[in-house]
């Protein structure tokens, strides 16, 4: 006997990809939040996991033993102690198994300097690239652009809000992943009314705001 197959009625096949979507959406954001759990806890396995299996580390090296190698070195070498508080976060999908997003993350570091230990907060978001890959999502890259870093009572006011203990102050990458930032301080207002584009497509928000803009030359601490 030919085996028997089963044909959706429309409506129900459109319910459950309406379904396997919501699933996927909290997938990604349960990504996000145990990103933050897992680095602040340093348990390091749990954290690289989160990552595809040939994550890109360095120009040259790939893999998750790579990327926790890389990992101890630095939260030893500059961090005492971090919290990482999750805000905003929007997913876009560029097919079924391929997703970007834009994540918000309040930070709090107590860091070493030649005067002791600071208390260094940080405000920056991740532009993020997802992939599912054997029915899981990962994260296939995490792009952190920061808008400031500073001791907790010295205000990060004026240009370059990176502030580091025993570091030059520098500029972090928080505006320059959208070009809409830089436009708009360049177009003052005129006295007509201005014009008011159509909206986008509602799941094409990210990738309308960033269109053809180059990622940014993020500059690690």
């Amino acid at each position: 006997m030919d085996s028997l197959q089963v044909i959706l009625p429309p409506m129900q096949d459109d319910i459950i990809s309406r379904i396997e979507r919501l699933e996927a959406l909290d997938e990604i954001r349960q990504l996000a939040a145990k990103y933050a759990l897992s680095l602040d806890m340093r348990d390091l396995d749990a954290h690289v996991n989160l990552f595809a299996a040939d994550i890109q580390v360095t120009r040259d090296l790939r893999g998750r033993a790579h990327l926790k190698r890389w990992l101890d070195d630095t939260l030893r070498l500059q961090f005492t102690g971090t919290s990482h508080h999750i805000g905003n976060h929007i997913i876009e999908f560029s097919d079924a198994t391929h997703a970007h997003g834009v994540v918000y993350s309040k930070n709090e570091h107590e860091t070493p300097s030649a005067e002791g230990d600071e208390w260094v907060i940080m405000q920056m978001i991740y532009w993020d690239n997802y992939e599912r890959i054997d029915d899981r999502w990962y994260f296939r890259r995490r792009l952190p652009c920061y808008w400031y870093a500073t001791d907790l009572n010295k205000p990060p006011i004026g240009d370059h809000k990176m502030r580091w203990p025993d570091r030059e102050p520098y500029s972090g990458a928080y505006h320059e992943l959208f070009p809409s930032w830089a436009k708009f301080w360049q177009n003052p207002p005129k006295d007509d009314m201005p014009e008011v584009a159509e909206p986008v497509p509602f799941e094409q928000f990210l990738l309308h705001m960033k269109g053809d803009h180059p990622d940014p030359k993020i500059r690690v601490r």
